[in-house]
């Protein structure tokens, strides 16, 4: 629950750090990354040490994040951004230009990371690992896998890659917004559960996820263009999940019922 806040603090603390003249774009980028990735071993480490629900774990650190976006800037977008020039604002976010087609840098971004994560999902020892502790962490453990480092392995990497794509929307932009990423939260949770992730663990896949955001944001544009408010979009994404939510129960207790 907390990407969507980790999504709008990593450009703040980018934009403090590099405005205020003590490092340069790339370190500020750096340590933004850094610090996201603290929290998502923190996050990591109540979950797995003191046993505390990650939802509940997320859910306070989505405030925490997003109370530190707001504090640093006083509640108001900051637009002195001065990227200009910095040759790591163009290697985040300039494009690709082939013929009359006009490609953005950070469609790049999101197909490396998909076919990188998808090949450690399904190719190596690691995905196993993920899929064993999220299916049955005791059988998981039994069978040798240390569950909680690999948790807070992956509280790290979803926190350190929201930061990153907080960053660069922050340095296309211009602008670092406190309140950027805000409701991100629960269209990440539609979207994985549109690929068939079970929110009860165990069973997803990268393809799936990324079938699931073209899926959404199609349905997103399609609600748009039949006339309905845009206010209105949240109830949608709720009653996605409601709705996938009970397919999933219902598919569960049907398969361990035999298929009667």
């Amino acid at each position: 629950l907390s990407v969507g806040s980790l999504f709008g603090l990593s450009p703040v603390l980018m934009w403090a750090l590099f405005n205020s003249g003590a490092t340069s774009l790339p370190v500020a980028f750096l340590l933004s990354l850094l610090v996201a990735a603290l929290i998502g071993l923190a996050n990591g480490w109540f979950v797995t040490a003191l046993k505390i629900p990650s939802f509940l774990v997320t859910l306070g650190m989505l405030l925490v994040a997003r109370g530190t976006a707001l504090y640093i800037t006083d509640g108001f977008p900051q637009r002195t951004w001065k990227a200009d020039g910095e040759w790591i604002a163009s290697v985040l976010v300039g494009d690709f230009t082939f013929g009359p087609l006009r490609l953005y840098r950070s469609l790049f971004w999101f197909v490396a990371f998909a076919v990188i994560l998808h090949y450690v999902l399904t190719g190596t020892r690691v995905g196993n690992w993920i899929q064993a502790a999220g299916g049955n962490a005791g059988a998981a453990a039994a069978r040798g896998v240390n569950v909680a480092r690999t948790k807070i392995g992956l509280f790290m990497l979803s926190a350190t890659l929201s930061a990153f794509a907080g960053a660069i929307s922050s340095i296309r932009t211009s602008a670092a917004n406190p309140n950027s990423g805000t409701g991100y939260e629960l269209e990440v949770i539609a979207m994985v559960v549109i690929g068939g992730t079970s929110l009860l663990g165990g069973r997803g896949t990268i393809i799936g996820t990324v079938m699931g955001i073209f899926i959404l944001r199609l349905m997103r544009n399609g609600i748009v263009m039949i006339g309905v408010p845009g206010l209105a979009y949240n109830i949608f994404i709720g009653a996605i999940i409601l709705g996938m939510m009970s397919l999933h129960s219902w598919l569960e207790r049907r398969s361990n019922s035999g298929g009667r």
